[in-house]
C-alpha cells in the first residue's frame, strides 16, 4: 500500500512539474516563432544581439535591416530576431 503512495506522490511532482516549467516554455516558444513569421518590411525590430533596426527585406529564413543613421544593412536569420516593436524597458531610460 505505502508502494502506491510514493508512486502518486511522483506522479503529482511530475505533473506540477509539467505545468509550472514545460507548458510555460512551450507556449513562449511557439509565441515567438509566430512573431517572426509575422515580420514584415517596416517593421522596428531588436536582435538577441541588442542591435535595433528596421526590416527592409524579408527572404524566407533570413531578413534585412537598416539600422543606425548611416542606414548601415545587415542580414540576420529570423531565430536571431527577438522582440518586435519599439523597446520600452528600463534599459532605454
Amino acid at each position: 500500500m505505502e508502494q502506491f503512495g510514493t508512486i502518486g506522490m511522483i506522479v503529482v511532482m511530475l505533473v506540477i512539474f509539467y505545468f509550472m516549467l514545460i507548458r510555460p516554455e512551450n507556449k513562449k516558444k511557439k509565441q515567438l516563432n509566430e512573431m517572426r513569421s509575422s515580420l514584415k518590411v517596416g517593421d522596428e525590430i531588436t536582435t538577441i544581439g541588442g542591435i535595433l533596426g528596421t526590416i527592409c527585406a524579408v527572404k524566407d529564413e533570413s531578413i534585412v535591416i537598416e539600422t543606425g543613421a548611416d542606414r548601415v544593412r545587415m542580414e540576420f536569420a529570423k531565430w536571431a530576431i527577438s522582440t518586435k516593436g519599439a523597446q520600452t524597458t528600463e534599459e532605454t531610460k
